[in-house]
Formats: C-alpha cells, sequence, structure tokens
C-alpha cells in the first residue's frame, strides 16, 4: 500500500449533490476470530440518532440522495472509529450503484481517513448479494479500485439471493459473510451443512476469507467451526453498541 494516501479530484456528481436532509449515526458490532479470542473488526451500522433501526434510514433514501447518503455513510463511520479508536478492521457497507466512478468517488472516503487519522489499509467495504446491480462490469472496476488503495473487499448476506456464486465468477472479493438465514440451526440441517461446507471449499481455492454473521447459538458456532469457520459475528458474542464499542461475552469452550 502507498504510504501517502492518494486523494483524487472531485467528480462531477460529488459537486452537484445536495447535503443530506437526516442525520444518522452508527452502531458497532464486532467480527471475532476463535482462534485467539480476537476482534478481527467491527462492523458500521447505521442507526438513527434516536437510535431507530437500519430499515428506517434506509426507508429515507432514493434516487435523489442515494449518493451523498453513500459518501456520508462513509464519513461518519471513519469518524466514530476513529473517535473510538478501533484497533482493528472498520466494515463499511456500500452502495456500488451509488458510485459514479471508482476512484474519485472514494475522495470523500479518503479526506475522512486523513483528517481522523485512521489507516485506510484497515477499510473494509461489503457490498450485499441483495443490491441489485446496474452494472457487474461497473461493480469489477468499483472491487479492482478498492484493491488498489488498499482497501479489503466483502460481499454480505451470501447465499441470501442466487447471485453469489455468479458474483464470484465475476471478481472475487477478500472476504464472503455467509447470511444469517443460512446458518441458523446449521447444527440440526444436513441440507444448509452441504451448501456452506461447499461455500467453504470454494472459498478455500480462491484464498477468500469466510466469516459466519447471526450467530446466536453455542450449537451453530461449534459445528461451523469444525468445517474451518472461526471468524463470525452475531448476538452469541455481541449485539451493536450504539456509538460505542461493546462488550464481547466469549463462550466458555471458545
Amino acid at each position: 500500500m502507498p504510504t501517502q494516501i492518494e486523494i483524487p479530484k472531485p467528480c462531477k456528481a460529488c459537486q452537484d449533490n445536495e447535503p443530506l436532509c437526516f442525520d444518522f449515526t452508527m452502531a458497532f458490532q464486532p467480527i471475532v476470530d476463535t482462534r485467539d479470542n480476537s476482534v478481527f473488526a467491527y462492523e458500521a451500522l447505521i442507526r438513527g440518532t434516536d437510535g431507530a433501526g437500519a430499515a428506517s434510514m434506509l426507508s429515507k433514501v432514493n434516487e435523489d440522495n442515494r449518493y451523498i447518503f453513500d459518501q456520508s455513510c462513509r464519513v461518519k463511520a471513519v469518524e466514530l472509529a476513529s473517535r473510538l479508536q478501533i484497533p482493528c478492521y472498520i466494515s463499511i457497507n456500500f452502495l456500488p450503484n451509488a458510485v459514479y466512478q471508482a476512484a474519485t468517488c472514494i475522495r470523500a472516503t479518503l479526506e475522512a481517513a486523513r483528517r481522523y487519522n485512521f489507516p485506510t489499509n484497515r477499510l473494509i467495504f461489503e457490498i450485499t448479494e441483495n443490491e441489485k446491480l446496474v452494472d457487474k462490469e461497473h461493480l469489477k472496476s468499483i472491487i479492482k479500485e478498492y484493491k488498489r488503495q488498499g482497501f479489503k473487499t466483502a460481499i454480505d448476506d451470501f447465499g441470501a439471493g442466487y447471485s453469489g456464486l455468479n458474483l464470484l465468477a465475476e471478481f472475487q472479493p477478500d472476504i464472503i459473510k455467509l447470511d444469517m438465514d443460512i446458518v441458523r440451526d446449521i447444527d440440526q440441517d444436513p441440507v444448509r451443512q452441504a451448501i456452506v461446507r461447499g461455500i467453504i471449499g470454494v472459498c478455500e481455492a480462491l484464498s477468500i476469507d469466510v466469516i459466519a454473521e447471526g450467530i446466536e447459538s453455542l450449537e451453530e458456532l461449534t459445528l461451523l467451526q469444525s468445517m474451518g469457520v472461526f471468524l463470525f459475528q452475531g448476538f452469541l458474542f455481541a449485539k451493536p453498541g450504539f456509538e460505542h464499542l461493546p462488550e464481547i461475552s466469549w463462550p466458555a469452550n471458545v
């Protein structure tokens, strides 16, 4: 990664957008590594300033404010991560359809990292599999530019839709996050176990890390560990902390 942050000139879309007309903040949920009981990352999750959930905030996003909302989320996440002195990665969801030109639209993120003194090589950008992609080539160019800048990339909610393997064929992120619905009660479901084993095998062949999200029971955790998964996110360890880093509950046998 370059020693100096490269900040491109803003694109026309950046200059034309009006300020966001509603306030929001972030909650942070840890992604833990059970190999050494450490925190691999904290995911920044959008919240209303009154504590309202992500759905409430996302319902206010439309075509007119999508770009500035995406930019504002990145800046807010970096600002709070710096204030909370997060010592590991922070994971930020992004909207690929809000990115006009990857190199220029990353400007606000890089400026925020410099302003708040947060290392850019500790940023992960997540795209959800449920995001309806306008142009796969455009997404590939975004991923390529983000990797060039030293960011990690992830596919969120992997297995929630029908395009997961197609996305992997188009581009290879650093991380995939298994959707909570596919890991829910996986210890009791041989079908889900077979599907997840297949996904893990593909990821191992492609050198992609796997995070299991939505972990709520010790049985789910133990089964996934036996499959070779060691990165986890879920209520078993901690609920999201509103503008703070929550205390982590480590199961006794982890």
